[in-house]
């Protein structure tokens, strides 16, 4: 199907992307895999090409482009060249937004340009030991000490935490208050008392550095506050529905290329002195999964082209996340079953896609808390 919603402009930015991962990303990446963690000149890398920031305004040192379409674009040649280490997305996507929409104009001019030249890498800290999606299990919490905040608690699960510069910290500041009572703290790399753990070792997705955080008496400014004192839950909710579309994206994307390669497989590969694209059953799976992506495609595609126009609601945008990394997951396992014992090996791309799916159905939500969402916005 002839897709609609990118111009030649996108087009021209999709290029600059394919040239930066084959020649910044694609050439390293095993290595990374192996190191468990991404090289900053990446980073560094990706702030020359006009990567990082697309949507910050050109006075603070980014693109000036707030089109959602040009972050599809990121997301889906990422996906592509199955290079989902590099977070990207997460950096420009989900942290992004929360800088732009909630900084006052010396935190601005504090943090925005170092997040554009790839100099000041970025993280968000929700998860807790205790605390995934529920917002009213936090238990970090930060203390009004009058000229300072007093920052005490542990987060886990956090992505780019090893590299992290800035980390953007959920935390309990109405002791009383529930998900109602948490503010948006932001920590910089050498405060005094902040520590991080050790890089999680994960199923998939291993350059992407992943770890524990821990706040122990950090004094924080009161400058470092992000947004309203007790608003957090709101600027979250606000802000979620950009990160289950960025996921989203990827998945849908993933999913297509897994299928392209392994078309390609089955018509090399041979069986009882055949193809194993002569076979009925192999022909049929591959039909199943071609109609998947392509209604998974028209959906998300027509969910990008909203959110680019601000007409994509919680709802949709949850839809769109849990429809699209379920079916992620689904495709690359049967396509891994079709290259048969040759999948199972850590060499081949397909076990790589496999083994770096598996969590698009867990972070930005849960499939289960997507269709709590869903279902709340139907129901109640």
């Amino acid at each position: 199907m002839q897709r609609q919603i990118f111009t030649p402009d996108h087009e021209a930015f999709r290029h600059t992307v394919r040239t930066f991962l084959a020649k910044e990303v694609e050439p390293d990446y095993t290595q990374w895999e192996k190191d468990g963690i991404v090289s900053r000149t990446a980073w560094l890398a990706a702030g020359r090409q006009g990567l990082l920031g697309i949507a910050v305004p050109e006075e603070y040192g980014g693109g000036g482009e707030p089109d959602f379409r040009y972050a599809a674009v990121l997301a889906e040649e990422f996906a592509r060249a199955g290079a989902p280490g590099i977070a990207i997305g997460l950096h420009n996507d989900v942290i992004g937004p929360y800088l732009t929409s909630l900084a006052t104009e010396e935190q601005k001019r504090r943090w925005l340009p170092g997040f554009c030249t790839g100099e000041t890498v970025t993280a968000i800290a929700m998860t807790e030991p205790g605390a995934g999606s529920d917002l009213q299990g936090i238990r970090t919490t930060a203390e009004d000490r009058g000229d300072h905040w007093l920052l005490n608690g542990a987060k886990t699960f956090i992505s780019n935490g090893i590299l992290a510069d800035l980390v953007v910290v959920v935390a309990k500041t109405a002791p009383e208050g529930g998900a109602k009572g948490l503010s948006l703290l932001v920590v910089e790399r050498g405060a005094e008392g902040f520590t991080r753990g050790r890089n999680l070792d994960k199923v998939g997705q291993k350059s992407q550095d992943t770890a524990e955080l821990f706040f122990h008496d950090v004094k924080l400014p009161k400058e470092n506050l992000l947004g309203d004192r007790d608003g957090a839950f709101g600027h979250l909710m606000t802000n979620l529905a950009q990160e289950r579309m960025t996921i989203a994206v990827a998945a849908a994307t993933a999913a297509e290329h897994v299928l392209d390669y392994t078309t390609a497989y089955v018509k090399e590969r041979q069986a009882f002195g055949r193809p194993l694209a002569k076979f009925q059953h192999i022909r049929f799976q591959i039909a199943e999964l071609a109609t998947e992506c392509a209604v998974t495609r028209a959906f998300v595609d027509r969910c990008i082209a909203d959110h680019a126009v601000g007409a994509l609601d919680a709802a949709h945008a949850s839809m769109a996340k849990y429809w699209a990394t379920e079916q992620q997951v689904r495709v690359t396992d049967r396509c891994l079953q079709l290259h048969g014992g040759y999948g199972y090996m850590n060499e081949q791309p397909i076990a790589r896609a496999y083994a770096d799916a598996r969590v698009q159905t867990i972070y930005g939500g849960t499939t289960e808390i997507m269709k709590e969402i869903i279902g709340r916005s139907l129901l109640d």
